[in-house]
């Protein structure tokens, strides 16, 4: 069913995101993610934590161009689309039917439902082996693994992307979805986030990312990281060299909604005039011993430096409150899609498969009272016309009867009903002939009026 369940507007291209859209992108090095999730979907399913999923078929995903990829017109046209597979059913490895082509991008869907009973709605798109996928949306232009060698960096392991939309505004102590497709045993493999380009570097969102040493990389690396709309980006300042307790990730204390969405950056005991150095560029600065939410660039609405600088960030194993609290008010102000994540909640929208019957049965009731409404729109429009036209017919006769059968020509011979002779150029009610008639009655009551 290539229609949404649920009638929504089409995300914007500029503006804030809706309040209902979670997103996140990354890069799996597992060996077979794919394999993965559909292993860890089928789990979370059975344990009643996911209502519903299923894998797209290749055919129902939108086509994909590359530079090295076949036109649309010579590429084989496949077959109507069939019905979606899930994971209990799987096609038949000599099954007979049109080729597709195959661009090593594959797509998953899942339904929820929230603790306090909201419905969510995810899509994973993982695109393909060693490929960036500019937006990392379906449809959009792929840059393959051969573009990457050309330019001195091949991407390892495959993109992914996802979104997911509730049916109220999404609440950070809900589940993340990025734990519903990908398992958190297997975390080292699928959190990685690429950023900067095909030069940039590769971060992690559930371990520490330590700051470079040299001076230009870790400028380079700040400006890269403020201009990724993707990811929030936090950079903790250690006073003096940590314990065990305090080389502990602080984002898996986070909430779950914002455990895949915040970056951890960590500037060791020495660097912290060279951060504040690079810090500079963007209108901030860390505290010693304490924390700062870079702004993004351009500055989100409403960012306010000292809002988003904690003075000290204990790292003893406590919870870090105080950064907790200004992540979420950083989550909070209002914030483009980045590029690609409006793409991949139209195409989720639009091309939503995973549905009940409940939700069919309202679909079809939806397009029966709109083919009903236009229905009588159109017999409305067309009772309009024919009283129109037989009130212009009335008036014609009346006008015709009270000027005398010189006044007004007769009207046109209608066309012979066999088709035979001349056609003609026009039949019935002429406006035209209408407006030459008055004026000829006109001139001839005003030359009677004239005469002595």
């Amino acid at each position: 069913m290539s229609e949404s369940a649920t009638a929504h507007p089409a995300p914007p291209s500029s503006g804030p995101a809706p309040t209902a859209v979670w997103y996140a992108r990354g890069r799996s090095t597992l060996p077979l993610p794919d394999a993965v999730v559909r292993r860890h979907l089928r789990q979370m399913q059975d344990a009643a934590v996911v209502d519903a999923h299923l894998e797209l078929d290749p055919a129902e995903i939108p086509y994909l161009t590359h530079p090295s990829a076949p036109s649309p017109a010579s590429a084989q046209v496949p077959a109507p689309a069939p019905a979606p597979r899930t994971s209990s059913t799987a096609p038949a490895p000599d099954a007979a039917g049109p080729a597709v082509t195959d661009h090593g991008v594959q797509s998953f869907e899942a339904r929820w439902r929230a603790p306090d009973g909201t419905t969510v709605r995810a899509r994973l798109t993982i695109g393909p082996e060693g490929g960036f996928l500019p937006g990392a949306a379906p449809g959009l232009t792929l840059a393959p693994a051969g573009l990457a060698h050309a330019l001195g960096r091949a991407p390892e392991g495959r993109e992914w992307l996802l979104v997911a939309e509730a049916e109220s505004a999404w609440d950070p102590r809900w589940p993340s979805p990025a734990d519903m497709f990908w398992p958190r045993e297997a975390a080292d493999g699928w959190d990685c986030v690429h950023v900067g380009g095909m030069r940039g570097a590769d971060l992690r969102t559930l371990e520490i990312n330590r700051l470079p040493d040299d001076d230009k990389e870790l400028r380079k690396l700040l400006k890269d990281c403020a201009r990724d709309g993707w990811n929030i980006h936090v950079v903790v300042h250690e006073a003096m060299t940590p314990d065990a307790r305090g080389l502990r990730p602080l984002v898996r204390r986070l909430p779950a909604g914002l455990r895949h969405r915040v970056i951890e950056h960590r500037a060791a005991p020495d660097q912290y005039r060279a951060v504040n150095w690079a810090l500079k560029d963007h209108g901030i600065e860390v505290p010693r011993g304490g924390a700062v939410v870079l702004p993004g660039d351009p500055p989100r609405p409403g960012y306010d430096r000292p809002d988003f600088t904690v003075r000290t960030v204990f790292l003893d194993g406590s919870e870090p409150t105080a950064l907790i609290d200004a992540l979420h008010r950083f989550a909070a102000l209002p914030a483009p899609l980045p590029e690609g994540a409006a793409e991949g909640v139209r195409v989720m929208r639009e091309q939503w498969h995973l549905v009940t019957l409940q939700e069919r049965l309202a679909h079809a009731e939806r397009l029966v009272v709109m083919y009903k409404e236009a229905l009588e729109a159109m017999t409305r429009s067309r009772d309009l016309y024919r009283e129109a036209a037989e009130q212009a017919h009335e008036a014609l006769a009346a006008l015709r009867a009270s000027a005398g059968p010189a006044a007004l020509p007769a009207p046109r011979p209608e066309a012979p009903a066999d088709g035979a002779g001349p056609p003609s150029q026009g039949s019935g009610f002429s406006l035209r002939q209408l407006t030459r008639s008055l004026e000829r009655m006109k001139d001839a009551g005003k030359a009677r009026r004239e005469r002595p």
